[in-house]
Protein backbone atom coordinates (compact mmCIF):
# COMPACT_ATOMS: atom_id res chain seq x y z
CA UNK A 1 0.00 0.00 0.00
CA UNK A 2 1.33 3.68 -0.83
CA UNK A 3 2.41 6.01 1.78
CA UNK A 4 2.78 9.30 2.23
CA UNK A 5 6.31 10.89 4.26
CA UNK A 6 4.32 13.55 6.12
CA UNK A 7 1.02 13.38 7.34
CA UNK A 8 -1.64 15.78 5.79
CA UNK A 9 0.71 16.27 2.03
CA UNK A 10 -1.64 13.75 0.05
CA UNK A 11 -5.13 15.45 1.40
CA UNK A 12 -3.67 18.95 2.39
CA UNK A 13 -5.18 18.22 5.98
CA UNK A 14 -2.93 19.64 9.10
CA UNK A 15 -3.11 15.87 9.86
CA UNK A 16 -0.08 16.38 12.01
CA UNK A 17 -1.14 18.52 14.29
CA UNK A 18 -4.72 16.84 14.48
CA UNK A 19 -2.54 13.12 15.75
CA UNK A 20 -0.22 15.81 18.41
CA UNK A 21 -3.59 17.00 19.44
CA UNK A 22 -5.09 13.31 19.67
CA UNK A 23 -2.09 12.35 21.14
CA UNK A 24 -2.38 14.92 24.22
CA UNK A 25 -6.10 13.73 25.12
CA UNK A 26 -4.90 10.34 25.31
CA UNK A 27 -2.42 10.62 27.60
CA UNK A 28 -4.26 12.69 29.94
CA UNK A 29 -4.26 9.34 32.25
CA UNK A 30 -1.03 9.67 31.95
CA UNK A 31 -0.66 12.87 33.38
CA UNK A 32 -3.10 11.97 36.32
CA UNK A 33 -0.74 8.52 37.37
CA UNK A 34 2.62 10.55 36.97
CA UNK A 35 1.29 13.12 39.66
CA UNK A 36 -0.02 10.52 41.83
CA UNK A 37 3.57 8.91 41.68
CA UNK A 38 5.27 12.17 42.06
CA UNK A 39 2.48 12.60 45.09
CA UNK A 40 3.93 9.34 46.54
CA UNK A 41 7.38 9.77 46.14
CA UNK A 42 7.91 13.20 47.99
CA UNK A 43 6.29 11.08 50.75
CA UNK A 44 8.50 8.64 50.76
CA UNK A 45 11.59 11.25 50.38
CA UNK A 46 9.46 12.70 53.48
CA UNK A 47 9.73 9.50 55.44
CA UNK A 48 13.67 9.43 54.47
CA UNK A 49 14.03 12.68 56.15
CA UNK A 50 11.94 11.32 59.02
CA UNK A 51 14.05 8.32 59.60
CA UNK A 52 17.27 9.82 59.10
CA UNK A 53 16.14 12.63 62.22
CA UNK A 54 15.13 9.31 64.23
CA UNK A 55 18.53 7.54 64.05
CA UNK A 56 20.06 11.17 65.24
CA UNK A 57 17.31 11.21 68.16
CA UNK A 58 18.36 6.83 68.90
CA UNK A 59 22.09 7.21 68.35
CA UNK A 60 22.17 10.11 70.92
CA UNK A 61 19.57 8.02 73.47
CA UNK A 62 22.18 5.27 73.21
CA UNK A 63 24.98 7.15 74.20
CA UNK A 64 22.54 8.18 77.53
CA UNK A 65 21.58 4.38 78.24
CA UNK A 66 25.18 3.33 78.55
CA UNK A 67 25.87 2.77 82.24
CA UNK A 68 29.76 3.57 81.44
CA UNK A 69 29.05 6.92 80.09
CA UNK A 70 28.38 8.24 84.01
CA UNK A 71 31.16 6.21 85.67
CA UNK A 72 33.78 7.93 83.77
CA UNK A 73 36.52 9.35 86.00
CA UNK A 74 39.13 11.79 84.53
CA UNK A 75 42.72 11.92 86.34
CA UNK A 76 44.52 15.22 86.54
CA UNK A 77 48.24 15.10 87.71
CA UNK A 78 49.87 17.89 89.44
CA UNK A 79 53.11 17.49 88.40
CA UNK A 80 53.37 16.31 84.49
CA UNK A 81 55.56 13.80 82.87
CA UNK A 82 54.93 11.73 85.44
CA UNK A 83 51.86 9.64 84.32
CA UNK A 84 48.52 9.76 82.96
CA UNK A 85 45.48 8.49 84.58
CA UNK A 86 41.89 7.14 83.17
CA UNK A 87 38.54 5.21 85.43
CA UNK A 88 35.30 3.76 84.40
CA UNK A 89 34.65 3.18 87.95
CA UNK A 90 33.24 6.32 89.55
CA UNK A 91 34.29 4.96 93.39
CA UNK A 92 38.04 5.93 92.32
CA UNK A 93 37.12 9.68 92.68
CA UNK A 94 39.27 10.83 95.45
CA UNK A 95 42.59 12.18 95.79
CA UNK A 96 45.86 10.40 95.79
CA UNK A 97 49.61 10.66 96.41
CA UNK A 98 51.92 8.79 93.91
CA UNK A 99 55.50 7.90 93.43
CA UNK A 100 56.96 6.27 90.43
CA UNK A 101 60.67 5.24 91.24
CA UNK A 102 61.31 3.00 88.30
CA UNK A 103 59.67 2.35 85.10
CA UNK A 104 59.20 -0.66 83.68
CA UNK A 105 61.33 -2.03 80.15
CA UNK A 106 62.14 -5.02 78.29
CA UNK A 107 65.42 -6.51 78.16
CA UNK A 108 67.86 -5.84 75.11
CA UNK A 109 71.14 -8.21 74.30
CA UNK A 110 73.60 -7.94 71.43
CA UNK A 111 75.92 -10.20 70.20
CA UNK A 112 79.74 -10.09 69.22
CA UNK A 113 80.47 -8.15 66.32
CA UNK A 114 80.30 -9.83 62.76
CA UNK A 115 82.56 -8.32 59.75
CA UNK A 116 79.38 -8.96 56.90
CA UNK A 117 75.79 -9.62 57.09
CA UNK A 118 75.58 -12.26 54.23
CA UNK A 119 78.45 -14.54 55.22
CA UNK A 120 77.49 -17.67 56.59
CA UNK A 121 77.84 -18.66 60.16
CA UNK A 122 76.60 -21.91 60.79
CA UNK A 123 73.45 -24.09 61.30
CA UNK A 124 70.96 -25.51 63.99
CA UNK A 125 67.80 -24.64 66.36
CA UNK A 126 67.45 -21.53 68.07
CA UNK A 127 65.27 -21.40 70.85
CA UNK A 128 64.29 -18.74 73.13
CA UNK A 129 62.23 -18.87 76.74
CA UNK A 130 62.09 -16.44 79.29
CA UNK A 131 61.88 -16.03 82.72
CA UNK A 132 63.16 -13.94 85.68
CA UNK A 133 66.90 -13.89 86.49
CA UNK A 134 67.56 -14.02 90.15
CA UNK A 135 70.57 -13.47 92.02
CA UNK A 136 73.59 -12.97 91.39
CA UNK A 137 75.67 -9.69 90.26
CA UNK A 138 75.51 -8.18 86.62
CA UNK A 139 78.63 -6.56 85.50
CA UNK A 140 78.10 -2.94 84.34
CA UNK A 141 80.77 -3.42 81.58
CA UNK A 142 80.20 -6.28 80.49
CA UNK A 143 76.67 -6.90 80.37
CA UNK A 144 76.81 -10.42 81.84
CA UNK A 145 76.03 -11.97 85.75
CA UNK A 146 77.83 -13.86 87.79
CA UNK A 147 76.18 -16.11 90.40
CA UNK A 148 72.85 -15.39 89.09
CA UNK A 149 69.79 -18.15 88.91
CA UNK A 150 67.10 -18.18 85.98
CA UNK A 151 63.57 -19.09 86.76
CA UNK A 152 61.70 -19.83 83.70
CA UNK A 153 58.24 -18.41 82.83
CA UNK A 154 55.89 -21.58 82.82
CA UNK A 155 53.25 -19.59 81.20
CA UNK A 156 55.40 -19.00 77.93
CA UNK A 157 56.18 -21.72 75.74
CA UNK A 158 59.07 -21.01 73.57
CA UNK A 159 58.96 -21.23 70.07
CA UNK A 160 62.30 -23.18 68.23
CA UNK A 161 63.81 -21.28 64.94
CA UNK A 162 65.47 -23.15 62.22
CA UNK A 163 68.50 -21.85 61.09
CA UNK A 164 69.76 -23.48 57.51
CA UNK A 165 71.50 -22.89 54.53
CA UNK A 166 68.83 -20.31 53.40
CA UNK A 167 68.60 -18.12 56.30
CA UNK A 168 72.44 -19.13 58.41
CA UNK A 169 73.78 -15.37 57.73
CA UNK A 170 73.48 -12.62 60.43
CA UNK A 171 70.60 -10.77 58.33
CA UNK A 172 68.91 -14.28 58.34
CA UNK A 173 69.07 -15.33 61.84
CA UNK A 174 68.17 -11.71 62.24
CA UNK A 175 64.91 -12.54 59.68
CA UNK A 176 64.59 -16.04 60.76
CA UNK A 177 63.79 -14.68 64.51
CA UNK A 178 61.73 -11.60 63.44
CA UNK A 179 59.38 -14.31 61.22
CA UNK A 180 59.14 -16.54 64.30
CA UNK A 181 56.81 -14.47 66.11
CA UNK A 182 58.94 -16.03 69.02
CA UNK A 183 58.83 -12.89 72.24
CA UNK A 184 61.61 -11.48 70.56
CA UNK A 185 62.70 -8.31 68.24
CA UNK A 186 65.66 -8.82 66.01
CA UNK A 187 67.96 -6.08 64.41
CA UNK A 188 71.30 -5.22 63.02
CA UNK A 189 73.39 -2.05 64.58
CA UNK A 190 76.38 -1.12 62.92
CA UNK A 191 79.03 0.01 65.57
CA UNK A 192 81.57 1.30 62.92
CA UNK A 193 84.58 -0.81 64.58
CA UNK A 194 86.53 -3.52 62.56
CA UNK A 195 83.79 -6.09 63.19
CA UNK A 196 80.77 -3.73 62.97
CA UNK A 197 77.47 -5.86 62.70
CA UNK A 198 75.63 -6.63 65.92
CA UNK A 199 72.24 -8.57 66.04
CA UNK A 200 70.57 -6.96 68.17
CA UNK A 201 67.73 -8.92 70.22
CA UNK A 202 64.96 -6.91 72.62
CA UNK A 203 62.07 -8.60 74.43
CA UNK A 204 58.83 -7.71 72.86
CA UNK A 205 57.30 -7.43 76.54
CA UNK A 206 58.32 -5.55 79.55
CA UNK A 207 59.11 -7.22 82.92
CA UNK A 208 61.21 -8.75 85.12
CA UNK A 209 59.62 -12.24 83.85
CA UNK A 210 60.44 -11.42 80.27
CA UNK A 211 63.91 -11.90 80.46
CA UNK A 212 65.92 -13.86 77.49
CA UNK A 213 67.48 -17.69 77.65
CA UNK A 214 69.06 -19.21 74.71
CA UNK A 215 70.02 -21.96 73.40
CA UNK A 216 71.19 -23.35 70.43
CA UNK A 217 71.54 -27.27 68.95
CA UNK A 218 73.67 -27.33 66.00
CA UNK A 219 76.78 -25.79 64.80
CA UNK A 220 79.77 -24.06 66.83
CA UNK A 221 80.04 -20.94 65.21
CA UNK A 222 75.83 -20.70 65.94
CA UNK A 223 76.35 -21.57 69.76
CA UNK A 224 79.00 -19.22 69.92
CA UNK A 225 76.95 -16.07 68.72
CA UNK A 226 73.74 -17.12 70.51
CA UNK A 227 74.10 -19.14 73.62
CA UNK A 228 72.92 -17.20 76.36
CA UNK A 229 72.27 -18.10 79.51
CA UNK A 230 72.29 -15.69 82.70
CA UNK A 231 73.25 -18.40 84.84
CA UNK A 232 75.84 -20.14 82.57
CA UNK A 233 77.57 -19.62 79.27
CA UNK A 234 76.61 -15.65 78.07
CA UNK A 235 77.94 -15.07 74.61
CA UNK A 236 75.53 -11.99 74.65
CA UNK A 237 76.30 -8.40 76.48
CA UNK A 238 72.86 -7.22 78.41
CA UNK A 239 72.80 -3.60 77.63
CA UNK A 240 69.20 -3.21 79.02
CA UNK A 241 67.79 -5.37 82.24
CA UNK A 242 64.19 -6.34 81.92
CA UNK A 243 62.90 -4.95 84.72
CA UNK A 244 59.03 -3.87 86.18
CA UNK A 245 57.51 -1.00 86.99
CA UNK A 246 57.96 0.23 90.69
CA UNK A 247 55.46 2.51 92.48
CA UNK A 248 53.54 3.58 95.51
CA UNK A 249 49.75 4.81 95.53
CA UNK A 250 49.15 6.56 99.43
CA UNK A 251 52.38 4.59 100.50
CA UNK A 252 51.17 0.80 99.40
CA UNK A 253 54.14 -0.65 97.17
CA UNK A 254 52.95 -1.84 94.23
CA UNK A 255 55.28 -3.78 91.02
CA UNK A 256 53.98 -3.99 87.73
CA UNK A 257 55.50 -5.58 84.48
CA UNK A 258 54.25 -3.26 82.26
CA UNK A 259 53.67 0.71 82.63
CA UNK A 260 50.11 0.53 82.23
CA UNK A 261 49.32 -0.17 85.29
CA UNK A 262 45.37 -1.24 86.16
CA UNK A 263 43.27 -1.17 89.19
CA UNK A 264 46.25 0.07 91.44
CA UNK A 265 43.51 2.38 92.25
CA UNK A 266 40.58 0.55 91.69
CA UNK A 267 38.61 0.63 87.96
CA UNK A 268 41.33 2.92 87.29
CA UNK A 269 44.21 2.86 84.16
CA UNK A 270 47.89 4.54 85.40
CA UNK A 271 49.89 5.07 82.27
CA UNK A 272 53.03 5.64 83.73
CA UNK A 273 55.94 8.11 81.50
CA UNK A 274 58.31 9.03 84.20
CA UNK A 275 60.05 8.44 87.72
CA UNK A 276 58.98 11.79 90.29
CA UNK A 277 56.28 12.31 92.77
CA UNK A 278 52.92 13.53 91.98
CA UNK A 279 49.33 14.26 93.25
CA UNK A 280 46.12 13.10 91.64
CA UNK A 281 42.96 14.43 91.45
CA UNK A 282 40.36 12.01 89.92
CA UNK A 283 37.08 13.13 89.29
CA UNK A 284 33.86 12.23 87.87
CA UNK A 285 33.46 13.41 84.10
CA UNK A 286 30.31 15.32 84.20
CA UNK A 287 31.24 17.27 81.21
CA UNK A 288 30.77 14.42 78.80
CA UNK A 289 27.39 13.79 80.62
CA UNK A 290 26.52 16.84 80.05
CA UNK A 291 27.29 17.31 76.59
CA UNK A 292 25.58 14.13 75.73
CA UNK A 293 21.98 15.49 77.54
CA UNK A 294 22.66 18.58 75.44
CA UNK A 295 23.21 16.61 72.24
CA UNK A 296 20.13 14.13 73.55
CA UNK A 297 18.05 17.35 73.81
CA UNK A 298 19.04 18.77 70.30
CA UNK A 299 18.41 15.63 68.23
CA UNK A 300 14.86 15.24 69.95
CA UNK A 301 14.17 19.15 68.78
CA UNK A 302 15.31 18.74 65.46
CA UNK A 303 13.34 15.96 65.12
CA UNK A 304 10.35 18.36 65.74
CA UNK A 305 11.75 20.83 63.95
CA UNK A 306 11.93 17.83 60.82
CA UNK A 307 7.99 17.12 61.96
CA UNK A 308 7.11 20.30 61.33
CA UNK A 309 8.20 21.09 58.03
CA UNK A 310 6.65 17.68 56.79
CA UNK A 311 3.56 18.87 58.06
CA UNK A 312 3.31 22.46 56.85
CA UNK A 313 0.72 24.23 55.24
CA UNK A 314 1.56 26.46 52.73
CA UNK A 315 -1.22 29.70 52.65
CA UNK A 316 0.21 31.48 49.60
CA UNK A 317 0.10 28.03 47.50
CA UNK A 318 -2.75 26.36 49.13
CA UNK A 319 -0.91 23.28 49.29
CA UNK A 320 0.29 20.99 52.10
CA UNK A 321 3.48 19.14 53.04
CA UNK A 322 4.22 15.61 51.74
CA UNK A 323 2.63 14.29 55.29
CA UNK A 324 0.40 16.78 56.47
CA UNK A 325 -2.40 14.94 58.48
CA UNK A 326 -0.22 12.00 58.16
CA UNK A 327 -1.02 9.48 61.11
CA UNK A 328 2.20 7.50 61.25
CA UNK A 329 4.05 10.67 62.25
CA UNK A 330 1.40 12.27 64.49
CA UNK A 331 1.30 8.61 66.66
CA UNK A 332 5.27 8.51 66.61
CA UNK A 333 5.10 12.13 67.63
CA UNK A 334 2.98 11.17 70.52
CA UNK A 335 4.46 7.74 71.70
CA UNK A 336 8.05 9.82 71.89
CA UNK A 337 6.38 12.21 74.37
CA UNK A 338 4.84 9.76 76.32
CA UNK A 339 7.87 8.21 76.73
CA UNK A 340 9.74 11.46 77.55
CA UNK A 341 7.25 12.14 80.27
CA UNK A 342 5.95 8.99 82.12
CA UNK A 343 8.53 8.75 85.24
CA UNK A 344 10.58 5.97 85.97
CA UNK A 345 10.55 3.69 88.75
CA UNK A 346 12.57 4.19 91.38
CA UNK A 347 13.23 4.77 95.29
CA UNK A 348 11.48 7.62 97.08
CA UNK A 349 15.04 9.34 96.70
CA UNK A 350 15.46 8.51 93.00
CA UNK A 351 15.24 10.61 90.60
CA UNK A 352 12.10 9.89 88.30
CA UNK A 353 11.54 12.79 86.05
CA UNK A 354 13.67 14.97 83.26
CA UNK A 355 12.39 17.69 85.23
CA UNK A 356 14.66 16.95 87.86
CA UNK A 357 17.48 17.52 86.44
CA UNK A 358 16.50 20.55 84.18
CA UNK A 359 15.64 19.28 81.16
CA UNK A 360 11.48 19.78 80.20
CA UNK A 361 9.23 20.46 78.18
CA UNK A 362 8.14 24.11 76.35
CA UNK A 363 4.93 25.90 74.82
CA UNK A 364 5.74 24.66 71.39
CA UNK A 365 6.72 21.26 72.01
CA UNK A 366 10.37 21.20 72.07
CA UNK A 367 12.99 20.25 75.05
CA UNK A 368 14.99 22.69 76.69
CA UNK A 369 18.00 22.87 79.27
CA UNK A 370 18.16 24.60 82.64
CA UNK A 371 22.07 24.58 82.40
CA UNK A 372 22.28 26.15 86.28
CA UNK A 373 20.10 22.83 87.43
CA UNK A 374 21.19 20.27 85.18
CA UNK A 375 25.25 21.51 86.70
CA UNK A 376 24.25 20.86 90.43
CA UNK A 377 22.03 17.68 89.60
CA UNK A 378 25.60 16.03 87.93
CA UNK A 379 27.32 17.73 90.68
CA UNK A 380 25.64 15.96 93.84
CA UNK A 381 23.91 13.14 92.43
CA UNK A 382 25.74 11.75 89.79
CA UNK A 383 24.71 8.10 90.49
CA UNK A 384 21.04 9.47 89.91
CA UNK A 385 21.25 10.95 86.76
CA UNK A 386 22.70 8.11 85.78
CA UNK A 387 19.39 5.73 86.44
CA UNK A 388 17.38 8.55 85.12
CA UNK A 389 18.95 7.61 81.75
CA UNK A 390 20.84 4.19 81.79
CA UNK A 391 20.58 0.80 83.19
CA UNK A 392 22.55 -2.45 83.56
CA UNK A 393 21.79 -5.37 80.84
CA UNK A 394 18.68 -6.88 81.03
CA UNK A 395 16.88 -3.76 82.43
CA UNK A 396 14.31 -1.89 80.19
CA UNK A 397 14.88 1.28 82.76
CA UNK A 398 16.24 4.55 81.76
CA UNK A 399 15.26 7.45 79.05
CA UNK A 400 18.00 6.46 76.88
CA UNK A 401 17.32 2.72 76.83
CA UNK A 402 13.62 3.56 76.42
CA UNK A 403 14.00 5.90 73.37
CA UNK A 404 16.79 3.57 72.07
CA UNK A 405 14.50 0.93 72.69
CA UNK A 406 10.72 2.83 70.71
CA UNK A 407 12.99 4.08 67.40
CA UNK A 408 14.14 0.43 67.23
CA UNK A 409 10.45 -0.33 67.13
CA UNK A 410 9.52 1.76 65.02
CA UNK A 411 11.80 0.72 62.26
CA UNK A 412 11.66 -2.93 62.77
CA UNK A 413 9.62 -5.48 60.20
CA UNK A 414 6.20 -4.81 61.30
CA UNK A 415 7.02 -1.43 62.99
CA UNK A 416 4.51 1.35 62.04
CA UNK A 417 7.04 3.90 60.25
CA UNK A 418 8.58 0.64 58.72
CA UNK A 419 5.01 -0.86 57.63
CA UNK A 420 3.81 2.96 56.19
CA UNK A 421 7.48 3.59 54.25
CA UNK A 422 7.17 -0.12 52.86
CA UNK A 423 3.30 0.64 51.55
CA UNK A 424 3.97 3.64 50.12
CA UNK A 425 7.11 1.86 48.03
CA UNK A 426 4.71 -0.81 47.03
CA UNK A 427 2.03 2.10 46.02
CA UNK A 428 4.71 3.82 43.42
CA UNK A 429 6.03 0.40 42.07
CA UNK A 430 2.45 -0.33 41.21
CA UNK A 431 1.96 2.84 39.57
CA UNK A 432 5.05 2.51 37.82
CA UNK A 433 3.15 -0.70 36.24
CA UNK A 434 0.13 1.05 35.34
CA UNK A 435 1.97 3.89 34.07
CA UNK A 436 3.99 1.76 31.71
CA UNK A 437 0.83 -0.26 30.69
CA UNK A 438 -1.20 3.14 30.09
CA UNK A 439 1.64 4.18 27.87
CA UNK A 440 1.64 0.92 25.98
CA UNK A 441 -2.17 1.62 25.13
CA UNK A 442 -1.59 5.08 24.38
CA UNK A 443 0.99 4.33 21.51
CA UNK A 444 -1.07 1.44 20.35
CA UNK A 445 -4.13 3.93 19.81
CA UNK A 446 -2.05 6.42 18.88
CA UNK A 447 -0.10 4.15 16.35
CA UNK A 448 -3.43 3.51 14.61
CA UNK A 449 -4.30 7.03 14.32
CA UNK A 450 -1.17 7.70 12.54
CA UNK A 451 -2.04 4.67 10.24
CA UNK A 452 -5.45 5.68 9.59
CA UNK A 453 -4.55 9.23 9.16
CA UNK A 454 -1.96 7.86 6.24
CA UNK A 455 -4.43 5.92 4.65
CA UNK A 456 -6.75 8.85 4.35
CA UNK A 457 -3.75 11.02 3.08
CA UNK A 458 -3.03 7.90 0.54
CA UNK A 459 -7.26 8.41 -0.36
CA UNK A 460 -6.92 11.81 -0.85
CA UNK A 461 -4.22 11.88 -2.78
CA UNK A 462 -5.61 9.45 -5.62
CA UNK A 463 -9.06 11.03 -5.31
CA UNK A 464 -7.43 14.61 -6.64
CA UNK A 465 -5.46 12.55 -8.80
CA UNK A 466 -8.72 11.49 -10.50
CA UNK A 467 -10.53 14.61 -10.05
CA UNK A 468 -7.27 16.55 -11.88
CA UNK A 469 -7.68 13.94 -14.60
CA UNK A 470 -11.39 14.30 -14.95
CA UNK A 471 -11.04 17.54 -15.14
CA UNK A 472 -8.77 18.05 -17.96
CA UNK A 473 -10.49 15.34 -20.19
CA UNK A 474 -13.71 17.66 -19.84
CA UNK A 475 -12.01 20.27 -20.74
CA UNK A 476 -10.95 18.45 -23.78
CA UNK A 477 -14.50 17.56 -24.64
CA UNK A 478 -15.89 21.23 -24.00
CA UNK A 479 -12.97 22.62 -26.47
CA UNK A 480 -13.91 20.12 -28.59
CA UNK A 481 -17.75 21.25 -28.79
CA UNK A 482 -16.87 24.63 -29.27
CA UNK A 483 -14.97 24.14 -32.26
Amino acid sequence: MATISSLGVGSNLNLGDLLKQLQTAESQPLVALSAKAKSYTSKLSAYGSLQSALGVLQSAAKKLSDPALFQTVTGTPSVSGILSASSTDSSSAGSYNITVSQLAQAQSAITAGQASTTTAIGSGKITIDFGTITGGTLDAATGKYSGAGFTPDASRVAKPITIDATNNTLGGIRDAINAADAGVTASIVNDGSGTPNRLVLVSTQTGETSSMRISVDGDAALQNLLNNDPAGTQNLQQTVAGQNAKLTVNGIAITSAGNTVKDAIQGTTLTLVGAGTTGLSMKANTASVKTAINDFVKAYNSLQSTASSLTAYDADTKTGAALMGDSTLRNLQTRIRQALTTPQIGGPNEMKVLTEIGVGFQKDGTLAVDSVKLDKALDANLAGVSKLFASATGSTAGYGKQLDALVEDLNRTGGSLKVATDGVTSTIKELDKQYDAMQTRVDTKVDLYRKQFNQLDVLMSSMNTTLSYLTKQFDAMNAGKGK
